[in-house]
């Protein structure tokens, strides 16, 4: 498997964008809605699965969007082909603030592992199936459930953490415990399995669910800080309820609101 290179260039902060160079001929495969622009002269294509070698055919197509669905994404890639002479730009922008990766799969031995809504784009070429947890434990309590992204390939793709990434470099033995939600991804040769936090008042008062992840080296690990679902909870857990306001002047109530400004947006 030979995948596209294409060359890169990473924009912003907290809601960063990834701009992808084109040369002629050149691909790259993304999310459905996750397209930002493109230069004139770039050819836009919805396709099943994601369009590598290995799925080719029709019955290959129809198992690559399969293989979607399980993971939770949509049934649908969008590939971007530059068709004609001189170099061509597409942008592609992340779901949430927090900071795009690039992994390029071939200093990962091909392949990388990482949570079901990471993955942003990759070049053309670059694999996107399933992984499938082969642990009971992993696959109940592990966040993620029995299944996870796989990049495979030799090319760039591209991942995306909620707040700020944490990259970790684990040596052979070494162990790191992280929240199940907070894992972004991590290479073939680190082993990732579920561990039960213990004691009474841990598991009742402490808050941090019944489980870590445990991820032992050697291999990369990358590590965010807000996790989607966690960025969802406190949007919903601050939502009004039944008509009720909960804005910054609560103590003084609806004169408190007035006092304190325009927040209706």
């Amino acid at each position: 498997m030979t995948a596209h290179e294409i060359d890169y260039r990473i924009y912003g902060e907290e809601m960063q964008y990834v701009e992808i160079e084109l040369d002629p001929q050149e691909g790259v495969i993304a999310e459905a809605g996750s397209f930002m622009m493109m230069d004139d002269g770039i050819k836009m294509e919805t396709i099943f699965g994601d369009g590598s070698q290995k799925d080719s055919g029709f019955l290959g197509k129809i198992l690559g969007a399969g293989k979607r669905i399980l993971t939770g994404e949509s049934l649908f890639m969008t590939a971007f082909y530059n068709n004609l002479i001189g170099k061509r730009n597409v942008s592609f922008a992340s779901p949430y603030p927090g900071k795009i990766i690039p992994i390029d799969l071939s200093e990962f031995g091909g392949k990388f592992i990482c949570q079901k809504d990471a993955f942003l784009c990759a070049a053309k070429g670059v694999s996107v199936g399933i992984e499938f947890s082969k642990k009971l434990g992993r696959g109940l309590f592990g966040g993620e459930g029995f299944i996870m992204q796989k990049l495979e390939g030799d090319g760039m793709a591209f991942v995306h953490a909620g707040g700020t990434m944490a990259k970790k470099e684990l040596r052979a033995g070494e162990t790191l415990r992280v929240d199940t939600g907070c894992i972004v991804g991590f290479d073939q040769t680190v082993n990732y399995d579920i561990e039960f936090i213990g004691g009474i008042k841990n598991t009742v008062f402490g808050g941090e669910g019944l489980f870590f992840a445990k991820l032992q080296g050697p291999g990369t690990v990358f590590v965010q800080s807000l996790p989607f679902s966690r960025l969802a909870g406190r949007v919903l857990a601050s939502a009004p309820k039944s008509g009720n306001s909960k804005g910054e002047g609560s103590v003084l109530g609806g004169l408190g609101d007035l006092l304190d400004g325009d927040n209706r947006f």
